[in-house]
């Protein structure tokens, strides 16, 4: 089975890729922030964990994690980012790893492991590839100003937090361009997927 790390600034498109991933290729997708969502739900050890580090003002009306409430605390401040990784990440990495070996057992041709920060947190460990997807700053603040309703000042914040271009394509086996039409796009995937197959 073989195992890629897509990657890529917020707003970078690598989502519409999962889904063309997993329809033209079958690939197993495990997306990192969803998981670590998942780890923030009530009656999991992150949820207790996330509560202790950050009070009941980042709970809603119904005591679940406020996630707007929680990325403004965050965001605005490395040290506490960094506490929050440093309970979150773990439990992704667990998941990941659980998930991986359940997709490789079912005989998945092929898994993807998405997430923004997958080489500050070091998912790229015992992944056979990584690509990094890129887009233009501005085009992804505009993206992000118009799908999510973020501010520019939001945009800038997060991005502010990520790796710069620079370093994403040194770190990357492959740059997907995902600037132009969505045909080019594909037929980069397309090119690169056939490539590794040969």
């Amino acid at each position: 089975m073989r195992k890629i790390g897509i990657t890529g600034g917020v707003g970078s498109g690598k989502s519409e890729i999962l889904r063309f991933l997993r329809k033209e290729y079958g690939a197993e997708i495990l997306i990192a922030d969803e998981i670590g969502h998942e780890q923030m739900e009530p009656g999991t050890p992150g949820y207790a964990k996330i509560r202790a580090a950050f009070g009941d003002g980042i709970l809603n009306a119904g005591g679940e994690i406020d996630r707007k409430k929680l990325g403004a605390v965050v965001f605005a401040d490395p040290d506490k980012l960094a506490v929050l990784n440093g309970i979150i990440h773990p439990e992704v990495f667990r998941v990941i790893g659980e998930r991986l070996e359940r997709a490789e057992a079912k005989g998945s041709p092929f898994a993807v492991v998405e997430a923004a920060l997958l080489l500050e947190a070091g998912l790229e460990t015992g992944l056979d590839e990584v690509w990094y997807i890129y887009v233009e700053e501005e085009t992804r603040i505009r993206r992000l100003m118009e799908g999510r309703g973020y501010s520019r000042e939001t945009c800038l914040a997060i991005m502010k937090n990520q790796m710069g271009e620079k370093a994403f394509r040194e770190a990357c086996g492959v740059t997907i361009d995902n600037s132009h039409t969505w045909e080019e796009t594909v037929d980069a995937i397309r090119k690169h997927c056939e490539r590794e197959q040969r």
